[in-house]
């Protein structure tokens, strides 16, 4: 280990990814550490229901079978440590599975353990007093709604937990950067209270925290990556102790890192950039900048923080009735109009059904003719479309009134419009909506637990920065556009695609969704902030908005703008009715706008 460089793989972005990375990562790369992120709200939720039907699960099993199994002995060798946030609902479990898993391979690896994140045994008292949701304003649900309930902690009780000889460390739900932030802190010595450097380190945290979505994973640019998809290397940062880092992927392997990868990859579900408010710094990334060094290669540089709140955010997942839907095929002419006829038809007799039955109306229906133009709100090009699906969902507080309409749409398939098709095994179920909940918890009044190999557990002493900061000197620079056009170009000005002159990355933050694009040129921004205001966005996305709430922030050290949109998921993606209830595509939405630009600009 180098005491100038860290070298950091990011080997899992989600509870599924590939098994594939570990093995990459050790076998082709000289590594400090492999850090891993599994969890998401909704991952939580599910691990929590697995946990309640068997008390030795509810952590991520294929972090033991597939990563850390065939691994052992490679991470012995070459003494490569390890942070994954695996544990999820249960640490514990997990961390005794892999010492036993070590012990029968002969092997000498101390893992440690990380606990106080499941605020389970604390329901009672927190909802005596009733946190109100810190984004709907809603009040507390009623206990035995609830699935589960996690603070997102920081870096510091893993850096605890390396100072104390771990090779291996498992926590639950820390916050997705704080697996690299912790290396980075042990590594270099980063202080606490080093808030640009923690800043950085989250920084550097956040791109590799989704895998190979900044190796080429989901880029504007797919076409360019090399290889196929299925040989994507995995995402290697190269730290320097002044923060800096190079992003680079895994040698000999597919993909591509360049500007546009890596820049897209930082603005990814994040909301007002001089903002990104974390446990352990909050963190300014307006200002970061960005250099595309060739070969794979990218320079990553400026991240400035300030000190966090002196609160924790925790979000809980509660039961919200059930949900359910089906797709049904129609192609021919007027296939679109087919299709919106058998939807209104399903949810009809559906309706008629649940009232003969004595049960309450749908909560809310959700008809999306997929392939008319229906994600793009285009109503005008609807009947063109000559092969589409009828995507029919609907919400119930009962499993059977969503049965119901399960069963009545498919009793439906000899009363249909011509050209109804559909590749489909056994009917679907109705599935429980497990909706979020997110509130904020004084840090003092949780505690976090450690426990190495055998050892009694211990607790965990933090050094407190939790300082009620307010925003620092460059947060107010993220609004200020100057919007200064460049010098001595032409009047003469070109329609094209938002696409052909920037790149754009879209995802989800609860109900909300963000959408960062990048200008390929600089030149190009003023023309793009003209273009895209607030009103504009709001009326591009009006069919999924359920009010105009948009806001636009200014990033000028990469020459890009984020949108945020409030209330436009659909409840969001643990309880959402759409097609896309993560907002994973809004970003294809906008670079399929047009906007004029100089042709002097445009080569």
């Amino acid at each position: 280990m180098s005491n100038d460089t860290l070298r950091i793989g990011g080997a899992s972005g989600y509870w599924g990814d590939a098994s594939l990375a570990t093995e990459q990562l050790l076998t082709h790369e000289d590594l400090d550490f492999v850090v891993y992120d599994y969890l998401a709200e909704i991952t939580m939720a599910i691990m929590a229901r697995v946990k309640s039907k068997d008390a030795n699960q509810g952590y991520a099993t294929d972090f033991i079978s597939e990563a850390m199994k065939p691994n052992l002995k490679r991470i012995s060798e070459t003494k490569t440590k390890i942070i994954s946030n695996a544990g999820g609902m249960n640490p514990s479990a997990c961390g005794e599975v892999l010492r036993n898993l070590i012990s029968e391979q002969g092997l000498s690896l101390s893992v440690a353990v990380i606990e106080g994140d499941n605020l389970e045994e604390s329901l009672q008292s927190i909802s005596d007093s009733n946190p109100r949701e810190m984004f709907s304003g809603m009040q507390f649900p009623p206990l035995e709604k609830i699935g589960s309930v996690n603070a997102y902690f920081g870096a510091q009780p893993i850096l605890h937990a390396l100072k104390k000889g771990a090779d291996i460390v498992i926590t639950g739900r820390c916050v997705d950067s704080a697996v690299t932030l912790a290396a980075c802190m042990y590594h270099f010595n980063w202080k606490p209270s080093e808030f640009d450097l923690l800043s950085s380190g989250s920084l550097i945290g956040h791109l590799l925290e989704c895998g190979t979505q900044v190796t080429g994973g989901n880029f504007t640019d797919w076409q360019e990556i090399k290889g196929t998809f299925d040989q994507i290397g995995y995402p290697i940062a190269e730290i320097s102790k002044n923060g800096e880092a190079i992003i680079k992927k895994v040698k000999n392997t597919g993909g591509i890192v360049n500007f546009g990868t890596v820049s897209e990859q930082m603005l990814y579900e994040i909301g007002d950039p001089s903002q990104y408010l974390l446990p352990d710094v909050n963190c300014d990334f307006s200002q970061v900048e960005m250099e595309d060094l060739g070969s794979d290669k990218v320079l990553v540089r400026g991240a400035k923080g300030s000190a966090p709140s002196d609160k924790y955010k925790v979000c809980m997942t509660y039961s919200a009735g059930f949900r359910g839907g089906h797709l049904f095929g129609f192609y021919g002419s007027d296939a679109t109009e087919k299709a919106e006829a058998f939807a209104k038809a399903a949810i009809s007799r559906a309706s008629a059904t649940l009232k003969k039955r004595n049960l309450e109306p749908f909560k809310e229906t959700s008809v999306e003719i997929i392939g008319s133009g229906s994600q793009f709100g285009q109503k005008d090009n609807y009947n063109k479309a000559n092969e589409v699906f009828a995507k029919i969902a609907v919400k119930h507080d009962d499993p059977k009134g969503v049965a119901i309409l399960l069963k009545d749409a498919t009793g439906l398939g000899l009363s249909a419009p011509p050209g109804l098709s559909g590749f489909a095994g056994a009917r679907p179920k109705p599935s429980p909506i497990l909706s979020l909940y997110s509130f904020l918890q004084k840090k003092t009044d949780l505690s976090f637990t450690l426990q190495i190999d055998e050892k009694e557990k211990e607790n965990i002493d933090l050094i407190n920065t939790s300082l009620q900061s307010s925003k620092n000197d460059f947060s107010a620079k993220a609004n200020e556009y100057p919007n200064k056009l460049p010098e001595n170009y032409s009047s003469e000005m070109k329609e094209v695609l938002l696409e052909d002159v920037a790149w754009g990355r879209s995802g989800d933050k609860g109900n909300k969704a963000n959408i960062g694009i990048i200008a390929r040129k600089k030149d190009f921004l003023p023309f793009i902030w003209n273009t895209f205001t607030e009103k504009k966005i709001a009326e591009l996305f009006a069919h999924f908005l359920e009010h105009d709430k948009v806001d636009r922030f200014y990033l000028p050290g990469i020459s890009a703008i984020n949108f945020l949109m409030h209330d436009v998921l659909g409840g969001g993606g643990t309880s959402s009715l759409r097609n896309d209830p993560q907002g994973k595509g809004y970003a294809q939405i906008l670079l399929s706008c047009k906007l004029f630009i100089p042709r002097s600009l445009i080569k």
